[in-house]
């Protein structure tokens, strides 16, 4: 029997805010027990940031070098396939919970289409339990209903007790731990849930498939009691930075760029408009408080997942996927938000359970793998075959125990592109144009190398200068290291460029497809 299969996302999650992981502070019980049943891949990367790029790269296991989809609001390519799209053809009814934020491709809309005016569009594909976008009307409205006095505009919902300030402070807002979006998600599947019981889809295409994608811990950073207090902001280790954002900004004009135009009020409801970089490291400890306190609000909710699958008597015949969009730098070079090429933005988590595969149970994978890699791994898990030409390649001899896979990668690969279609500001800023506002990142165990379209490149010894406040691109020592690295750069790219119909050939007898 095939089996259900749940993929569990959680957006802004850093790879390393988990207690599976081994921090030191972070408390995550659900994912913690979810990990003993299953396996956790400790090196697991975001193909590209922010929301937009990072989601069309795990829904379409293409890196963006080919899904093209660069900012939020990069329309994806009808062309391409989609997870949601594969696991239909082969009878499952995708089932959405929260939002993909995929733009719909205007050569398929006409006319004043409400898609052509917002860039949190619904993946091609998927059925629409619930569409929750960021501006959450329907958890809004279910707020009201439940007596919670909803203020007259919805994005003061988030501002904590009493209004909000320049400098962070631990109030919780005027909603419980029973009423977040997380809660309001999670009721609305297990509600669902229990309606599979009663499905009346023929008996081989009973399993089902469900895609729970949870937007906190996402700022605004608040979070309700007993979250908000939940940890000491004295606690946990040191950012990772230079000593002043001054001398982070001069590592890169990107690093400057950001430093010296991100704001507070876009991740601290009612903060204004002063910089993060000016925050002391005492607000950013209180952030960072806050932002763990809002993990173990998601995990509560995901303890309420599995404990409902359990209730249901469907926990042996279902797999799980639980991962990230992209990470949160969170005070690490005087910044939040995910930006340029940092480990912080794009190190997530990824934790893949199957009941079937007890043998691999409580293991963790040490190999570089990526969010390319998700839409395959599904596929093998359903029995299906993955369309032959994405980039990412299938986890299963991990999740059947191989500690190593033959010819599997040595780094990891993602992507940023600053361009700034509507506004412009990004060019001013820095210099470079359209087409040369992006990066691309060869992330090694000791080496990292990021190569710029318009800008200077990037070489850091990890082993070294574990923050990356060090480049040593131009320092002569390692001129056969930055060779080396570009090389691979070049051959990865030009392995990975649009495969979809380059394997396939017409003769006299058909279609040869090379890839089948």
């Amino acid at each position: 029997m095939r089996p259900n299969l749940l993929l569990i996302t959680a957006d802004q999650w850093r790879g390393d805010s988990l207690g599976a992981a081994g921090h030191a502070v972070v408390q995550t019980p659900a994912l913690d027990g979810l990990a003993r049943r299953g396996v956790r891949f400790a090196r697991h990367y975001a193909g590209a940031v922010p929301c937009s790029p990072a989601r069309a790269c795990l829904y379409t296991g293409l890196y963006q070098m080919t899904n093209r989809v660069v900012r939020n609001g990069t329309p994806l390519d009808a062309r391409h396939d989609t997870l949601a799209k594969m696991l239909r053809r082969g009878g499952y009814d995708p089932t959405l919970f929260g939002y993909t934020d995929q733009t719909v491709d205007p050569r398929t809309a006409e006319g004043d289409d409400p898609r052509l005016r917002t860039y949190e569009g619904i993946l091609p594909g998927f059925t629409v339990r619930m569409r929750l976008p960021e501006d959450a009307a329907p958890w809004l409205a279910w707020l009201q209903r439940r007596g919670v006095a909803v203020p007259a505009r919805g994005a003061d919902i988030w501002l904590p007790a009493g209004g909000g300030g320049p400098e962070p402070g631990r109030a919780a807002p005027v909603y419980g731990a029973d009423d977040t979006e997380t809660a309001f998600l999670t009721d609305l599947f297990l509600d669902w849930l229990e309606e599979q019981r009663f499905s009346d889809r023929p008996a081989d295409h009973k399993p089902w498939c469900a895609h729970l994608s949870f937007i906190r811990p996402h700022p605004p950073f608040v979070v309700p009691a007993p979250f908000n207090t939940l940890y000491d902001a004295a606690a946990g280790p040191a950012f990772a930075r230079a000593a002043t954002a001054e001398q982070d900004a001069a590592v890169h004009p990107l690093v400057a760029m950001v430093l010296q135009t991100a704001t507070r009020g876009h991740f601290l409801p009612g903060a204004g408009a002063g910089l993060v970089s000016s925050w002391s490291d005492a607000a950013f400890r209180t952030i960072r408080a806050l932002y763990w306190g809002m993990i173990s609000e998601v995990d509560r909710q995901i303890g309420r997942v599995l404990a409902g699958l359990e209730a249901a008597g469907m926990a042996g015949n279902t797999v799980i996927m639980f991962s990230a969009d992209h990470g949160e730098m969170m005070g690490d070079h005087w910044s939040l938000g995910k930006y340029g090429y940092f480990d912080g933005s794009y190190h997530i988590p990824l934790i893949v359970a199957d009941p079937r595969r007890p043998e691999a149970h409580g293991t963790g994978v040490e190999a570089f793998t990526e969010a390319v890699d998700v839409m395959p791994t599904l596929a093998a898990l359903a029995g299906l075959r993955a369309p032959g030409h994405l980039d990412g390649q299938s986890l299963l001899p991990f999740l059947d125990g191989a500690a190593a896979v033959p010819g599997w990668r040595e780094e990891a690969h993602f992507e940023f592109d600053f361009r700034d279609v509507a506004g412009g500001r990004s060019h001013r800023l820095t210099g470079v144009g359209l087409d040369e506002a992006s990066l691309a990142v060869l992330r090694g165990r000791r080496f990292k190398y990021v190569a710029f379209a318009g800008l200077k490149p990037l070489l850091f010894d990890l082993e070294a200068d574990p923050a990356e406040t060090a480049d040593v691109a131009g320092d002569p020592a390692f001129r056969a290291v930055r060779l080396e690295m570009a090389e691979k750069m070049l051959a990865w790219r030009a392995r990975h460029l649009d495969r979809c119909l380059t394997g396939l050939e017409m003769t006299a007898a058909g279609v040869v497809d090379a890839r089948a």
